[in-house]
């Protein structure tokens, strides 16, 4: 299907239908003929936003720009930023406009087409809620009256979720009207839930280091993993699926870098491997010791989101300010060999992979923000949308 480059606010919950049919509907055959061949991909920003670009333009402090990405399959996904979301059907050579209005969106997760949330504020700086859509994206309410210190949230569908503070995890059953707060152990700076029951928690000890502990009653019981020397551990992300399970540790920051480790584990935490131990003048030594398998991350800047993908993949961006530099690095083995990818030009970026091999990025540079695809896991990426930073 061909889309038209803008559309007017009457048409907007139409396309969001037509997001919906594209996963799973399939027109009923009536003719013999062959079907047209595909359309060729575009790229640049085909027209799309232009009066909400206009409307950013001098505003240096906030530019229009992509803050989120994800793709429910290679080809339906969507993109967000300040005050506008956008969405393709067809692996991103046509983009449309899903909505356009006061939210500005930091974070989005759709567990299917259909239903969304997001964590999202009216303003930049201003307080943020959970907000929520069930046309595919076109219309967001607020899904309570009372601001969220939410930093992520991950739906498994239209009703079950969790919701993650630095210290504290949360849980929903009715679509993020109501949540109840799970059982972490004390000093958590980061935890993920890869369902009810099984989850894993980064607590530091200070002056000793990080412990990941794992739980798989709920929160009832917490038992040690790993642990990880380091004078002075903040925080760190970690990520499980099936037998995988990855972490991210944070160093120090200073001078636009930050020392961190990968760890990633193949047997839901029985042994780890440490695969990345990046250690920068600014940030200085790396969480944990031992040897690694590499001295610099992706890009060998700040590690952005972590993603794993399959039974045995992960991927990591990694994005240098200094160097205005984005790269992702990537692993098919559970993290017992890691590639650091090729860079492209950008100071922060975005990931959403929905296979070892497809995969979109979200890159902030300094005249564009841009929305690029992988068909070969990374080792080449295609520029398919941008918005030009207006700051002048």
């Amino acid at each position: 299907m061909k889309w038209t480059k803008r559309i007017h606010k009457t048409t907007i919950t139409a396309l969001s239908a037509t997001l919906i049919m594209v996963s799973g509907w399939s027109a009923p055959v009536t003719s013999v003929h062959a079907a047209p061949a595909p359309a060729t991909c575009g790229t640049g920003d085909h027209g799309l936003l232009q009066a909400l670009q206009n409307k950013h333009s001098g505003d240096v402090s906030t530019p229009l720009s992509f803050s989120d990405v994800q793709f429910l399959n290679g080809n339906t996904g969507r993109a967000a930023g300040n005050g506008f979301m956008i969405g393709t059907s067809d692996g991103g050579c046509h983009f449309q406009e899903i909505y356009q209005g006061q939210w500005s969106f930091k974070q989005f997760d759709f567990p299917d087409n259909v239903h969304g949330f997001a964590l999202a504020s009216v303003e930049e700086g201003q307080a943020q809620y959970l907000i929520g859509t069930s046309n595919g994206g076109s219309e967001w309410k607020r899904l309570s009256n009372n601001a969220v210190s939410f930093e992520r949230m991950n739906f498994f569908d239209s009703k079950k979720g969790f919701a993650y503070e630095r210290a504290a995890t949360f849980y929903t059953k009715d679509g993020g009207l109501s949540w109840s707060k799970i059982s972490t152990p004390p000093n958590t700076r980061g935890a993920y839930f890869s369902d009810r029951n099984t989850g894993w928690a980064v607590v530091i000890v200070p002056g000793s280091g990080y412990r990941v502990m794992k739980t798989t009653d709920g929160g009832g019981t917490w038992s040690l993993s790993l642990k990880a020397a380091f004078a002075e551990p903040e925080f760190g992300q970690i990520s499980a699926k099936g037998d995988q399970v990855a972490v991210v540790l944070y160093g120090g920051t200073g001078m636009s870098q930050t020392s961190y480790s990968l760890y990633e584990s193949a047997n839901r935490g029985k042994s780890w491997n440490r695969v990345i131990a990046q250690e920068t003048a600014g940030g200085g030594p790396a969480p944990g010791s031992g040897k690694a398998e590499f001295n610099k991350g992706p890009a060998a800047g700040k590690p952005g989101n972590l993603q794993l993908v399959g039974n045995s993949t992960s991927f990591l961006v990694g994005f240098s300010p200094a160097a205005e530099k984005v790269a992702v690095g990537r692993s098919y083995n559970g993290g017992k060999q890691w590639t650091n990818l090729p860079e492209l030009a950008g100071y922060d970026g975005v990931i959403s992979f929905t296979s070892n091999k497809e995969g979109w990025l979200a890159i902030r540079e300094l005249d564009y923000s841009s929305l690029y695809v992988t068909k070969d896991g990374g080792a080449s990426w295609e520029r398919r949308f941008s918005l030009k930073v207006m700051t002048q």
